[in-house]
């Protein structure tokens, strides 16, 4: 094990690009990708995502002779490497089902690769054994070495916040892990060489694996609740928001919010979570509860959207509603597993019009992922929205008028509880 090792980061996307870019700082980093296309953006020092900025880019592409950034499709470079950290997306199929298919791929590319001595980590959210029971074992296969003599594996849970310029990733304390004591320790070592806020090294592979899950499924649950409050207190004519800052003056209140859970990372994670404890026996009815609850709202949200549109004799058939936001969250163009498209969608089958308005938005990305098309431009939006659905809270919105894109009969429905309370027709 090298004290100034070559680190290969496998996948360059939210995860990868922000960890190759701190490694950087300090070591020689092959970032590797098999999209093309993402290569050549970053080779110009590019980032669509918007995680890091041209100048941080150029500064560590400018590789010396122990630090600094390469960038690369080709696999054979990976060869130099004796550190692989792979940070490939990990999702779920329309049955919410865990999809490894990239994790096994990243483990094949890596095993060809791979040589006596190497460590190989893995980032990307999975249920507790997955590292262990289904990655190792692709790597001795492709490799023909054998784990723990030849070769050796880590865990280190991703933390990245897409969007959020504060708690970047060198400033979220990071857990570790590895397969041996001496091999966990060389780890947390170096992940703490660039992680300012420090490191966690948790005693197995799997607790690492199961904290990181967990992590997630908490959030979910506690939003569940909140989500489930709205809808209580919206039956009861309560405003929601009033209520959450009356109980939040008390100090060991959480505060959390209602609104729509997508994202790649709370709208998952808790499925591989449910996933491993049904293969085990259990059935996870707290788990699932919250996610039932949460897959739910956007289809909550349309048919509330109708009721004011009909309570205030808004044409529903045939009517014209502008959608504010795509993203999954604010201030952030990441558009994965948005749950906006499921309120669109919903609206949709009232047979209303639907213009969505991102000025986040990639608007390739949604037409790929969404089949929808954006208004490219605030100055492009119609004068006469039957009702007006605030989705994501961009502060762009803020200035927005949207007196000027309302009738009197219109309505306007803010799913964060971002617009002034004077100006709304309901709120979650």
């Amino acid at each position: 094990m090298k004290e100034q090792p070559t680190i290969a980061i496998i996948g360059l996307g939210y995860v990868g690009l922000p960890l190759a870019v701190a490694f950087a700082e300090k070591y020689k980093i092959i970032g590797f990708d098999i999209n093309t296309e993402r290569i050549a953006e970053l080779s110009q020092a590019q980032d669509h995502t918007l995680e890091i900025s041209t100048p941080q880019l150029e500064k560590v592409l400018k590789v010396e002779e122990d630090k600094g950034l390469i960038v690369t499709a080709n696999p054979e470079e990976l060869k130099e490497a004796s550190v692989f950290i792979v940070t490939v997306p990990t999702p779920t199929n329309k049955h919410n089902q865990p999809v490894l298919i990239p994790l096994e791929k990243a483990s094949e590319t890596v095993g060809k690769v791979l040589k006596k001595g190497d460590i190989v980590v893995y980032e990307s959210t999975v249920y507790p054994g997955v590292t262990e029971d289904v990655c190792v074992p692709i790597l001795e296969k492709v490799s023909g070495l054998t784990f723990n003599t030849d070769f050796y594996a880590g865990y280190s849970p991703e933390r990245i916040n897409p969007g959020d310029k504060e708690h970047t990733v060198t400033k979220i304390l990071k857990v570790t892990s590895g397969s041996t004591p001496e091999v966990a320790k060389y780890i947390d070592d170096l992940y703490a060489s660039v992680i300012t806020a420090g490191t966690h090294l948790a005693p197995s592979i799997k607790v690492a694996e199961a904290a990181k899950v967990i992590e997630n499924s908490q959030r979910d649950i506690n939003i569940a609740f909140v989500n489930e409050l709205s809808k209580i207190f919206r039956l009861l004519d309560i405003d929601t928001q009033d209520v959450l800052e009356a109980a939040g003056t008390k100090w060991n209140f959480l505060k959390f919010t209602p609104g729509l859970v997508g994202g790649h990372c709370i709208g998952v994670d808790p499925y591989y979570l449910a996933q491993k404890a049904m293969e085990e026996g259990y059935n996870p009815e707290i788990i699932l509860a919250g996610r039932r609850m949460n897959d739910g709202m956007g289809n909550y949200v349309a048919h509330e959207v109708v009721k004011l549109m009909i309570q205030k004799e808004c044409k529903v058939k045939h009517g014209k509603v502008l959608m504010l936001g795509i993203t999954f969250k604010e201030n952030c163009p990441d558009i994965r597993n948005s749950k906006v498209i499921d309120v669109i969608s919903e609206l949709e089958k009232y047979n209303l019009s639907v213009d969505i308005y991102d000025p986040w938005a990639n608007a390739e990305e949604v037409k790929h992922e969404f089949g929808k098309n954006l208004i490219a431009d605030s100055g492009n939006l119609q004068e006469d929205y039957d009702a007006i659905v605030l989705a994501v809270s961009h502060a762009e919105f803020k200035n927005l008028d949207l007196h000027r894109h309302r009738s009197e009969t219109s309505v306007i429905f803010d799913v964060k509880s971002f617009l002034d309370k004077s100006i709304i027709d309901g709120r979650l």
